[in-house]
């Protein structure tokens, strides 16, 4: 047998599979996953659901998941108060498989996405997967995006999709509904809006879903990950226009929900209010937490997700090492000399702060720019 071996296309050759470290650690900090489990009660309704629908595994689940996307909408309209039709709901595992229909559906060869950076690593993934040309431009210093900057952007790539993040993961901060409507009224094609961690936002801060009716080429995504506490039973789903859903039905797999998943989150919606309540005290703890960070000399943007960039650091790396060798696991996300925390419980989070400063303390570290100097020095 000759040449190489097995035979990967040639773009995925030499390529990493993405994925967080996963390290059995106290604390860990670094995938923004919620820290608080399902509450008993749901333990058991999800349970006694399961068991129930055990009964007939040996059918293929509802193709359509008509009865979870009509709940998903009447949860958006009493978290968002705006009103989708259950047509105008699409469901997946995860919005990671959401935003892989949309790049499938209306990305691919000879076609263009753009993205502003830095944001979440796997749209490059979805592009590179679906053989979508992928073209970035820089965020500002402060890490948002102004409607000048989005505009003259879009009129120099014209791409075909155009991917934004609010809040953006890393840096937490969300985006002003102007920019957004800018980007689709400049776009020669659709845009999507992931609000992945859109519950944690603060009060005042509105959801693009508000945009939707009136700019038909706008997606905007979604997960049951984060708030809800459901980062294993995978579930997203996608929020846009009947013509342009249709378009993501196509690329699906068969049955590509199962029939466990489709009531897993159910019977987790119809307990959203109980756990939408953790939602309020990691809002707190976030704050609570920039404001300790910045207290101490750091640089935290402000935050509408359940994480926080924080830095900068001349050597970051380093200082998630020596915060891994205490027990705490944070997240190296770029850009460049920030690290990113995800808000855990009261503990998770003073377990931070002591070995943050312990890290400070014994390394004598200079941070970046000569920001900050440990008073030690």
């Amino acid at each position: 047998m000759t040449g190489i071996w097995p035979p990967l296309r040639m773009d995925l050759q030499g390529l990493e599979p993405y994925g967080a470290p996963q390290i059995d650690v106290p604390v860990r900090l670094n995938t923004n996953e919620n820290p608080f489990p399902p509450s008993p009660a749901l333990v058991n309704a999800i349970g006694n659901a399961v068991a129930h629908t055990a009964a007939s595994l040996n059918r293929y689940p509802d193709r359509d998941a008509m009865a979870l996307r009509g709940a998903l909408a009447d949860y958006v309209e009493a978290e968002s108060g705006v009103r989708f039709e259950p047509v105008e709901v699409w469901p997946a595992n995860g919005s990671n498989e959401v935003m892989a229909h949309i790049f499938a559906a209306y990305g691919g060869t000879g076609r263009t996405a753009l993205s502003f950076t830095p944001t979440y690593s796997m749209y490059a993934q979805y592009a590179r997967d679906s053989h979508t040309a992928y073209v970035t431009r820089p965020r500002a210093t402060d890490f948002t995006i102004d409607g000048l900057t989005m505009r003259s952007a879009i009129t120099e790539v014209q791409p075909d999709l155009v991917v934004l993040t609010s809040p953006n993961n890393p840096t937490g901060t969300a985006m002003p509904l102007d920019v957004i409507e800018t980007a689709c009224e400049s776009a020669p094609g659709i845009v999507v809006v992931d609000e992945a961690y859109a519950e944690f936002r603060r009060p005042g801060v509105p959801s693009a879903t508000s945009l939707i009716d009136s700019h038909r080429n706008l997606i905007v995504t979604r997960t049951m990950s984060k708030a809800f506490a459901l980062a294993g039973a995978r579930l997203g789903y996608a929020l846009g226009s009947v013509d342009v859903l249709a378009g993501l039905q196509i690329v699906r797999l068969p049955y590509h929900l199962s029939s466990v998943t489709q009531i897993v989150a159910r019977t987790a919606l119809e307990h959203s209010d109980d756990l939408l309540a953790q939602v309020e005290a990691l809002r707190t703890e976030r704050d609570d937490l920039i404001h300790w960070l910045r207290g101490h000399e750091f640089r935290a943007p402000e935050s509408d997700a359940n994480f926080i960039l924080f830095g900068r650091f001349a050597d970051a790396h380093r200082v998630w090492r020596d915060l891994l060798e205490r027990g705490v696991l944070v997240r190296e996300s770029g850009p460049e000399g920030w690290l990113r925390v995800s808000v855990g419980t009261p503990q998770d989070n003073m377990a931070f702060r002591d070995a943050l400063m312990d890290v400070v303390a014994a390394s004598g570290m200079i941070m970046a720019d000569d920001e900050r100097r440990n008073p030690k020095e």
